[in-house]
């Protein structure tokens, strides 16, 4: 096609100077037939010199684009293997997650179960120390009721005897008294 291109541009230049051979050097005025030689002229040139440069320019561009797409594609195999990996991550930690909260449900299990066992160890103890203290509170109050008693029936016969004996009652109880003890 390009040489059928070079033929007419050719053929159209070879008429362009006959026709100035004939009429001389002069001005062409006829502005669409200078206009298609001129331009069929540099479209030819154009073609002929600049095919060797365009294909070099898009032989370069062909590479360029080769390369970006391959290493489009290795960063895209790059993220598919790191989301591969990221996924095995997320599912270990997620096992991971599992096995924590399940330890940590079985833990607070025995927990309670050991802090229920203390509790009712403590309340057990602390209704021994009361009723050892209650027990002992009672004691202490009979000991002290008995010591009052004691010395209000040792204060109220003494007053008694005080009121009833008279000296020679006195010898006569104690004459009792030591002859009961032999002698």
């Amino acid at each position: 096609m390009i040489d059928a291109f070079l033929m007419v541009a050719g053929t159209v230049a070879a008429e362009a100077i006959e026709a100035e051979e004939h009429h001389g050097f002069g001005l062409n005025t006829d502005f669409l037939e200078a206009n298609l030689i001129n331009l069929a002229i540099l479209v030819g040139l154009l073609v002929f010199y600049g095919r060797k440069v365009l294909t070099n320019l898009l032989n370069d561009r062909r590479s360029k684009i080769a390369e970006i797409l391959q290493e489009a594609e290795a960063r895209n195999k790059a993220a598919a293997d790191a989301l591969v990996v990221e996924q095995q991550k997320l599912a270990d930690a997620k096992t991971q997650a599992e096995k924590i909260r399940s330890d940590a449900l079985k833990r607070a299990e025995s927990l309670k179960v050991e802090i229920a066992a203390k509790a009712e160890l403590d309340v057990q103890r602390l209704q021994e120390s009361a009723t050892k203290d209650l027990s002992l509170e009672q004691e202490r109050a009979m000991a002290d009721l008995k010591k009052r008693v004691t010395a209000l029936a040792l204060a109220q016969v003494e007053s008694r005897l005080k009121g009833d004996l008279d000296d020679s009652a006195q010898q006569q109880l104690i004459n009792r008294g030591l002859a009961r003890l032999g002698g």
